[in-house]
């Protein structure tokens, strides 16, 4: 994570919750890294499995059914769980498939759903990220930091 990001979510007295499947923790690594993260990062939720998704970020079992946990809709669900659940100001959630396995034709291995809730609703972004399973980790937790200085960025211009 940027220093940038670190300094407009200290100096803006903004809070920021994590909800990882995809990444499994590397967006909490990413957001812990700097001293001082401690003033705006409040923790994270590795779900991995489906049943920590509806039990700790409250993602509803329809969504996962109709939809699958590599969806727009259940990153959303899990970024607005996480900001509910962990008292954020903002959430930012990541789910996708890493590979080798596991993909399909219609969910490809390298498919990321990123998801970021915060005062003004939530901001979702698909990508398919080419690569062995760590690239697509990687890039996905750059791109979800991204989303999220965008969502902050706009926060703080708006007030």
């Amino acid at each position: 994570m940027g220093a940038g990001l670190a300094r407009r979510l200290s100096a803006a007295g903004l809070t920021v919750a994590a909800a990882e499947s995809l990444t499994g923790g590397r967006l909490a690594a990413a957001l812990t890294r700097r001293p001082g993260s401690s003033a705006f990062f409040l923790g994270s939720v590795v779900a991995y499995a489906n049943e920590v998704k509806i039990k700790l970020l409250d993602v509803p079992e329809a969504v996962l059914a109709e939809h699958g946990a590599v969806s727009e809709a259940c990153a959303r669900a899990m970024a607005e769980g996480a900001r509910r659940r962990l008292g954020a100001a903002f959430a930012v959630a990541t789910t996708g498939i890493a590979g080798p396995e596991g993909g399909s034709p219609l969910k490809p291995v390298g498919l990321v759903w990123l998801a970021v809730a915060g005062p003004e609703g939530v901001r979702t972004a698909e990508h398919r990220f080419p690569g062995d399973r760590r690239a697509v980790t990687e890039a996905a937790a750059r791109e979800a930091l991204s989303l999220l200085a965008q969502a902050v960025e706009a926060q703080i211009q708006k007030e």
